[in-house]
């Protein structure tokens, strides 16, 4: 940092760091933020409401959303900085973009996965990737039995599977929490067999290799978009489409988990409010709250709490019927 904010920037995200936070995307942020206005004029340059909307106007080119996230980054910036500088300037949250409606969900069918998944076999294999259809396949059953995020998926290494007890160890991830996922007898049998032709292939799979993973003399894992473009191609094949046309995202295969397991306990007759701590804490959510987001109410869980009204209550709603047609 060279400018005059770079102080306040120092002092601030080593404060947070210090709390554990990981703050590499505000970091980068305020980088943007301090080139800019060293640019304006050098380091006597300060932050005024004239110079944030300057730097405000570059940043256009974004989706309202992300702009929102950068202009609050820096608001909170300044809350700090005004606690030993009173006079300093503070943004306005009232002008900052709008946020935008959060897209729906896709909750994908059964049927759905089961094409998915079987749409890797004719995956072509390339010098580059000689295991393609077999890491697609396991990604994306893993992504479907476990609902975990994309980026939990492409940092998972060898070691992080347990064969003998059909975990797998998510280390540091969201909101620094770390987690063992019990497998499937299904998913940890894929991974047994993706494993097995990994060292036939590889000769060796050290246990620090990440799990999916590209490369012949060294495994390197996918990156978010090169994973995502992968599965995109899968699904455009597939004609797999949401009510408007888009392609599903990856991160609605984690919003379908975590649906059909609630639909799974209806069916059941499981004790739902029972069920959704062990759901959220298999998710990795810090709170109840969290998972909730996820449960979308779409048709099949609207069918299903209806039903299980209808078994427990409905005969009460019959009663009181009757007694209003007798009037």
């Amino acid at each position: 940092m060279t400018g005059g904010l770079g102080p306040v920037i120092a002092r601030y995200v080593a404060l947070k760091t210090a709390l554990g936070r990981r703050y590499a995307l505000e970091q980068r942020t305020f980088d943007r933020l301090d080139a800019f206005l060293m640019a304006e004029g050098g380091a006597s340059v300060d932050l005024t409401s004239e110079s944030f909307a300057r730097w405000t106007a570059t940043l256009h080119h974004l989706t309202a959303t992300v702009r929102r996230n950068r202009l609050r980054v820096v608001r909170n910036l300044c809350l700090y900085r005004r606690r030993t500088e009173p006079t300093c300037f503070v943004p306005d949250p009232s002008l900052f973009p709008a946020p935008h409606q959060a897209r729906a969900p896709y909750i994908f069918t059964a049927a759905e996965i089961a094409r998915l998944i079987d749409s890797t076999r004719r995956l072509t294999a390339t010098p580059d990737s000689p295991l393609r259809p077999q890491v697609f396949r396991l990604a994306l059953t893993l992504l479907y039995t476990t609902g975990l995020r994309r980026g939990e998926l492409l940092r998972l290494t060898v070691d992080d599977y347990d064969p003998r007890e059909r975990v797998l160890q998510i280390r540091a991830s969201k909101f620094h929490k770390s987690r063992l996922v019990p497998l499937s007898p299904e998913a940890s049998r894929d991974i047994d067999r993706y494993l097995a032709r990994c060292r036939r292939q590889f000769r060796i799979a050290p246990d620090a290799t990440p799990l999916i993973a590209h490369g012949l003399t060294a495994r390197r894992p996918y990156s978010g978009e090169g994973f995502g473009h992968g599965v995109r191609d899968l699904l455009r094949q597939l004609a797999i489409r949401t009510a408007e046309g888009r392609l599903p995202r990856v991160h609605d295969l984690r919003h379908t988990f975590a649906v059909h397991a609630l639909l799974r306990w209806y069916r059941v007759g499981a004790d739902l409010q029972a069920k959704l701590p062990l759901l959220s804490t298999y998710m990795g959510h810090v709170s109840i709250a969290s998972t909730a987001y996820y449960l979308s109410f779409v048709e099949p869980l609207r069918a299903a709490a209806s039903t299980r009204f209808a078994q427990r209550c409905g005969t009460l709603v019959d009663a009181r019927v009757g007694r209003r047609g007798r009037r």
